[in-house]
């Protein structure tokens, strides 16, 4: 028996009314889960635990069985890990975005128009982050160049304790009540507003204007915390396993776990990555190369669900199910078993374009018709509503994979 879980970030929503008053599940032709779910257990866990903020690092852990209660020191340092940050125990964290804010001369009083700059291509953010590296960057403070929009501060002996708010969490919104607050509070305001006047008369920004493109003209510091520390997944759970995903802060999780990651080319984060190559490559890893675990990780519908972009939102859960059913054609032709969970990790819906903690929809599925608590109606798809309809709630997140592994 092989185990796979295909997880579809911020893939919950809420009813949409240009969708007919679906959600983007509801809305979305999905034929292969269509198909699957009669035949599997539906619910709802709660990812997020009570006290925790509903980010994509607490969710994706505990979907992968770590209790964030007991491992989760902060979403940049597993960031940093990914991108091969060497990191001390009294070094401190925060994820750098390069986004784009309005033009007020008072820099408190200016709007986060794009959490991305307009999902900045790494080229172009490598010269930014070095500019600000040259001119903010010391021995203390130490800037490194990631993916994208999605970059890395670190401080030497830093302290940990400030309020930061995730510029998604603030798109289209004043910044001046979300600007940071605490011990460093007034060294990264600095840092943000020095930043603004080095990069909005950088020649890359201003390429960008000329072509119609949102310059990225401001880093934002959030997401702090310190290097931590997760048992081997394979010691914790008993199997070898991979994960697949075009995000650091994923990828983080999986080596600090001992997990394989999974390069898959042309995978991007968003809804133009290559979904069928990440469904190959885990059948690939599973049925070839012997692991016996994948973790596959979508980013596109939560990059959609932020952008209030419904409809390539509904496009990246339709690609999902495809993904589904090349794996499940992958293995009906290998004769081999498998038990496979389909969720979100947490809702990101498109009204207020960020997330939220409720209890997410869960899908168990096993090739042999074994997955536990099956439900017991032909009618029923896989979405919000069939999974809270169930009746199956499990509060404690990280207790899912244990579920899946529990298919025999």
């Amino acid at each position: 028996m092989k185990y796979i879980v295909v997880l579809g970030d911020g893939m919950a929503d809420w009813k949409i009314e240009a969708l007919g008053n679906k959600t983007c599940l509801e809305a979305a032709r999905t034929p292969t889960l269509d198909k699957l779910a009669p035949a599997s257990e539906l619910g709802l866990c709660q990812t997020v635990p009570n006290g925790f903020k509903p980010g994509s690092d607490v969710a994706n852990m505990s979907v992968l069985g770590f209790a964030p209660q007991k491992y989760y020191t902060g979403r940049s340092p597993l960031e940093a890990v990914s991108m091969g940050i060497p990191l001390a125990q009294t070094d401190v964290t925060l994820r750098c975005n390069l986004v784009t804010l309005s033009d007020e001369a008072d820099y408190s009083q200016k709007t986060m128009l794009d959490y991305s700059a307009g999902e900045i291509s790494t080229e172009e953010a490598e010269q930014l982050i070095d500019a600000v590296r040259k001119e903010l960057g010391s021995e203390k403070y130490a800037f490194y160049c990631g993916i994208s929009y999605r970059h890395c501060l670190v401080v030497k002996n830093g302290a940990v304790g400030h309020t930061l708010t995730p510029p998604h969490d603030i798109s289209d919104k004043k910044i001046c009540d979300s600007l940071p607050k605490g011990k460093n509070a007034e060294i990264y305001l600095d840092f943000m507003r020095k930043s603004y006047e080095i990069l909005s008369k950088h020649p890359v920004n201003l390429n960008r204007i000329n072509n119609g493109k949102r310059p990225a003209n401001s880093i934002w510091l959030w997401g702090e915390g310190t290097k931590p520390a997760l048992e081997s997944f394979e010691r914790l759970h008993g199997k070898r396993g991979g994960v697949i995903s075009a995000v650091d802060l994923v990828k983080g999780v999986g080596m600090l776990a001992g997990l394989e990651i999974l390069d898959v080319k042309g995978a991007t984060g968003n809804f133009d990555t290559d979904f069928n190559g990440k469904a190959n490559a885990a059948a690939d890893a599973l049925l070839k190369n012997g692991l016996d675990f994948v973790y596959i990780h979508i980013e596109a519908p939560d990059e959609c669900g932020h952008h209030g972009d419904f409809m390539h939102k509904v496009y990246s859960i339709e690609q999902l199910d495809g993904v589904v059913k090349t794996l499940i054609s992958r293995f009906e032709c290998a004769g081999e078993d498998f038990a496979m969970l389909v969720c979100p990790d947490h809702y990101t819906p498109c009204a207020i374009k960020t997330h939220i903690s409720d209890p997410v929809p869960y899908m168990l599925y096993s090739s042999r018709g074994n997955a536990v608590g099956t439900t017991d109606t032909r009618a029923v798809r896989y979405t919000e509503d069939s999974c809270k309809n169930s009746g199956n709630c499990l509060s404690d997140g990280f207790r899912l994979i244990e579920k899946l592994f529990a298919i025999k």
